[in-house]
């Protein structure tokens, strides 16, 4: 079977789309599936990174727009549509001409720039397409859905998908490498008695905004314990990243900063307390019962971090205004004298994402083509 995906990363839509992307990319692989990876070369890209996961990529060139896209890290400002760097007409024409001539078995969109359009000029391709989605928010033709997002009910997506279409929501599938299900033990397992000695903060590769620079800035404030250790992980593509080595090394605790960590699940399978952002490494520490203190990054990430909260598995302090990294000094106070509130929600986490969500995914795909 022969599978293509649609993804992009760069500097203004983060890595995760790519990321969740390869997760799924590798279950496939490991059943026996040829995947087949299609980007555009945008500012902060990972086809290299890609690449050295042993997957062919197809590049398409950067359009002459991209220009006056590339910079604009405030996605709540540009729009979606803008994250394709060129016309959705253009992207279409382009993709098809890395097909070749040959049929392909699936072709797996992840992307907030696409929707029916895209997809209809591109059905005569693929015996199938599948849509990874977050949004809920426009018409797509696919046969079959994927949001792996907590609260996320099928009727979201009733009117903007054909009644063919398998529709999958809800944390059961979300999309994580084999390593998280194996340390879910051993994490869990550290969990029988609350302490918060060991805090990681995890903002996203690109690290918008410069969340982290900000974040150990507002941590100065805090009153954490002595013995307190501090992890920071960054992408290499991160703007921010000189900046933030000079804040690590001015820190009141022991800080070390790790770039394009290949290990998140021990890291997170060894802290007690995490920062981060309500992307799609939320299910990375659901999975492991690692409580967390939440931020908001850009708009579609709010839905979701109020989701979480509202389950009980993590408390969201906001978005990055200033007086909300106050308002994380003061969480973080209250977390420190509340070990049972560590505890509850830790419970919470890990009853909501089992980490076999790959696996339910990468079995429909299969089944469905046979």
């Amino acid at each position: 079977m022969r599978f293509i995906f649609r993804t992009d990363a760069s500097v203004q839509i983060g890595i995760g789309h790519v990321m969740r992307c390869l997760t799924l990319a590798d279950s496939l692989r490991a059943s026996g599936a040829e995947c087949v990876f299609i980007c555009r070369e945008h500012k902060g890209n990972l086809i290299e990174g890609i690449r050295q996961r042993g997957y062919l990529v197809k590049r398409l060139p950067i359009d002459s727009n991209e220009i006056k896209y590339r910079d604009c890290i405030d996605i709540s400002k540009s729009g979606y549509y803008t994250w394709l760097g060129s016309e959705w007409s253009v992207d279409a024409d382009q993709t098809k001409l890395e097909f070749g001539e040959s049929m392909i078995d699936w072709l797996i969109v992840d992307h907030y720039a696409i929707d029916v359009r895209w997809e209809q000029a591109l059905r005569s391709k693929c015996r199938k397409l599948m849509v990874i989605d977050d949004l809920a928010d426009r018409q797509h033709d696919c046969d079959l859905l994927l949001d792996q997002n907590l609260g996320r009910m099928k009727s979201d997506y009733c009117s903007l998908v054909p009644a063919s279409c398998n529709v999958l929501v809800g944390s059961h599938y979300a999309l994580l490498r084999p390593e998280f299900a194996k340390l879910r033990d051993y994490s869990l397992g550290r969990r029988t008695v609350s302490k918060i000695k060991k805090i990681l903060i995890s903002m996203g590769g690109i690290d918008q905004g410069n969340a982290t620079g900000r974040i150990l800035k507002a941590l100065q404030g805090c009153s954490l314990p002595e013995d307190c250790e501090i992890t920071v992980i960054m992408g290499s593509n991160a703007p921010w990243l000189k900046e933030v080595n000079f804040l690590v090394s001015q820190m009141n605790w022991p800080t070390k900063i790790k770039v394009n960590a290949q290990n998140m699940a021990v890291l997170m399978s060894n802290s007690d307390l995490a920062i981060g952002a309500a992307g799609s490494t939320s299910w990375e520490r659901c999975c492991l019962g690692l409580p967390t203190l939440v931020f908001s990054l850009a708009d579609n990430q709010i839905q979701i971090a109020k989701n979480l909260e509202l389950a009980g598995v993590s408390i969201y302090i906001g978005s990055l205004s200033g007086n909300n990294l106050l308002k994380l000094r003061d969480k973080f106070s209250q977390l420190l004298s509340s070990p049972d509130q560590v505890s509850n929600l830790s419970k919470n986490a890990h009853s909501t994402v089992d980490g076999l969500g790959v696996e339910r995914v990468c079995q429909t795909l299969i089944s469905d083509q046979q």
